[in-house]
């Protein structure tokens, strides 16, 4: 079987790893079509999936987003004709949904963003079965399918992710010591659209503050600038898992770290105005999130002040650990069920 998916995100690679490796071992050929974003295709390399670029960005504004989104409807489409594909998969990608009509193939994705307007339009009418966490709050029709899962357990449950301290000690790092990491995004994803997050100033002042109480580390997609570079985590990115498991907290701005952080056992703050059902379930059901809900100052004062009380226990590392448990013993074996969906739709739907 022919089976075509994208790469447009490193938490994509991360996802569809384990994804790929099986099919493949099961005969099944796969194509990979990626687009270079935040360290996607060295993932992809650091993994062994070859893959073929298709673009060099994912666009710095909407004029370029929309020129991009033109551009790979077309070499998507061109890709899943040459390779005669028997199926698309992967992440929601509105290039994709529109590559499945086009070819008139089967298109089985996975989405739990519930703010991607245009991309969840065009899986609607266009894409075959979409898969989406059971917390997931719009309805999206016949299609879809609500599932006890997180993307991030594709590539972090006890079966496919062991905590390694070695590693840490290798980089410098204490897995002992009490530290918080802190991840700030680029903000320049098609759902940031109009927000932004912390200056320069606001985050020296966070992180400073912060700093008083624990080691602080700084996982950043941007440039950081003067004192804050030295607060940088130094270590290969493929590696921030381990980081992520041994620390007290991770605070973080971004949607999938701050995820990363609950499915591992990790206490995390999430500061982004940004709706998500995944967030509010991991706040309200798993007690491992606090979700900030705004993106200015007043926020990231509240936020860092709700840290400084948690830091007072000797017990939050052990206490996240035993909450995780909880959580695993909720949710499905996701790369098994994505597959068997996959199998199931190409067998209702008729292959080739």
């Amino acid at each position: 079987m022919n089976i075509v998916i994208s790469i447009e995100h490193p938490a994509w690679s991360h996802q569809f790893r384990y994804i790929i490796k099986q099919l493949e071992e099961r005969g099944d050929k796969v194509t990979v079509l990626a687009v270079d974003k935040d360290g996607d295709l060295e993932l992809l390399e650091k993994f062994n999936i070859p893959y073929i670029l298709t673009a060099s960005s994912t666009g710095r504004n909407t004029l370029e987003k929309g020129w991009l989104f033109l551009k790979l409807c077309c070499v998507y489409t061109y890709w899943c004709k040459k390779v005669r594909a028997d199926v698309l998969i992967g992440r929601l990608s509105p290039m994709m949904s529109v590559a499945a009509l086009l070819c008139r193939k089967p298109h089985i994705l996975y989405d739990d963003d519930e703010v991607t307007i245009l991309g969840l339009k065009l899986a609607r009418w266009f894409s075959t079965r979409i898969i989406t966490p059971r917390c997931f709050y719009k309805d999206l029709g016949k299609k879809q399918v609500k599932v006890p899962m997180y993307k991030e357990l594709y590539y972090l449950d006890k079966k496919h992710f062991e905590p390694n301290a070695e590693i840490l000690k290798r980089y410098g790092i204490d897995y002992k010591e009490k530290y918080v990491l802190v991840r700030f995004i680029s903000w320049k994803a098609s759902h940031d659209f109009g927000i932004s997050g912390m200056n320069d100033g606001d985050k020296l002042d966070f992180v400073k503050n912060l700093s008083k109480y624990a080691r602080v580390y700084i996982s950043s997609e941007t440039p950081l600038t003067g004192e804050l570079e030295g607060y940088r985590l130094k270590i290969p990115f493929e590696y921030i898992h381990h980081v992520i498991y041994y620390a007290q907290i991770v605070i973080s701005d971004g949607a999938t770290m701050a995820s990363e952080a609950v499915v591992l056992g990790t206490h995390a703050i999430r500061l982004s105005p940004i709706r998500c059902g995944t967030f509010i379930e991991q706040e309200e059901r798993y007690h491992l999130l606090k979700w900030f809900t705004g993106a200015d100052k007043i926020y990231f004062e509240r936020a860092l002040k709700y840290v400084i009380d948690m830091l007072e226990s000797d017990k939050l590392w052990e206490m996240g650990k035993e909450k995780r448990e909880i959580l695993l013993n909720d949710m499905v074996d996701c790369n098994e069920y994505f597959i068997r969906e996959m199998d199931e739709t190409l067998e209702k739907h008729g292959k080739g």
